[in-house]
């Protein structure tokens, strides 16, 4: 076989680099690995060609002996440094087909899986090229978007990734953008019986319609009457673990602040808190930020009866100028 029938069987250009035949192998593997076709003898063959194939090219000095000499350069018992003396005196050359002369005797790459399919060689690994041993699948990344307060408050979510069934998810509460969470056991499938590799997703978190997230504060605008603000009231305003009353002060100025102390999101630090029952250190206790509720005053309706409560209002002001601090 001709020596760019390996890099033909992954599916990339001879010089492609070590990331793109690694993707395309994990794109083979999820096809052809004898796991999802046990019924199937040709997809199981086909595996071990991509295997086989994955082995060489992802390894610098197999490929390099690869590049040069073909399949006959993986023999273990090849002499580059013979081979290349030979070659200089023409006493070696490579034929149409892809096979090539070697001092003990003809290989081609249907010949090195033959081997590998009986066994013995010790493996791609050793030279071999016999049984491999289990090898462990390799890590993959994803990318997947949550809901906000399922990343404030934690949970289980399921997601739907392309080519992959329904994945149960844990959410650690507090859990913000750019938050990687492991699955594991559920990336690429590992070769002959080894365990699959992990599954790593990067989290983007969708914004929320009225909460805002500053590290573990949160922040809400809360419409609220003049009448409430100068009056004081006692209002009902949403937190992520549901609503509670809040009493807004007589004489509030519109844009005021109020704090919820602990009906933030989770604060995951590494710092240590201190226990009368547990050695200092022994355990991290989760905390929670703040929600800082600003007020937002909201007029009526524009109504002859507003004008006209307008102007009374105008004559408390009695010549103040409101924009004084702004120097106007």
């Amino acid at each position: 076989m001709a020596k760019a029938d390996l890099y033909a069987t992954l599916g990339v250009a001879p010089e492609a680099d070590s990331d793109s035949i690694r993707k395309a192998f994990r794109k083979l593997a999820r096809k052809y690995h004898p796991d999802v076709n046990q019924d199937d003898p040709a997809k199981a063959d086909k595996f071990k060609e991509i295997s086989f194939a994955n082995e060489v090219l992802s390894d610098e000095k197999k490929r390099g002996l690869y590049d040069e000499f073909g399949v006959t350069g993986l023999d273990p018992n090849f002499n580059a440094e013979q081979a290349r003396a030979q070659q200089h005196w023409g006493a070696q050359r490579p034929s149409g087909d892809g096979r090539h002369t070697n001092f003990g005797g003809d290989f081609d790459l249907d010949d090195l899986l033959n081997r590998f399919s009986r066994g013995g060689g010790g493996g791609f690994g050793g030279f071999g090229f016999g049984r491999q041993e289990p090898q462990r699948g390799q890590d993959a990344e994803g990318k997947v978007s949550v809901d906000f307060l399922d990343a404030v408050r934690g949970g289980t979510v399921t997601i739907h990734l392309h080519g992959r069934g329904p994945l149960q998810v844990t959410i650690p509460p507090g859990a913000d953008g750019g938050t990687r969470i492991r699955l594991s056991g559920q990336g690429t499938a590992g070769v002959n019986g080894g365990p699959a590799g992990d599954l790593f997703l990067q989290l983007h978190v969708r914004s929320h319609r009225f909460f805002r997230r500053e590290a573990g504060d949160l922040h809400i605008d809360l419409p609220v009457t003049i009448t409430e603000l100068v009056h004081g009231a006692d209002v009902v305003a949403p937190t992520p673990d549901g609503p509670v009353h809040l009493k807004i002060p007589a004489g509030s100025k519109n844009g005021g602040k109020l704090r919820l102390s602990g009906k933030g999101a989770t604060i995951r630090s590494t710092r240590k808190k201190k226990s009368a029952h547990k050695k200092d250190g022994e355990k991290v206790e989760p905390q929670r930020g703040d929600l800082y509720v600003h007020l937002t005053a909201v007029l009526p309706k524009a109504s002859d009866k507003l004008s006209e409560l307008a102007g009374k209002l105008e004559e408390l002001y009695a010549g103040e100028n409101v924009r004084a601090n702004l120097g106007v």
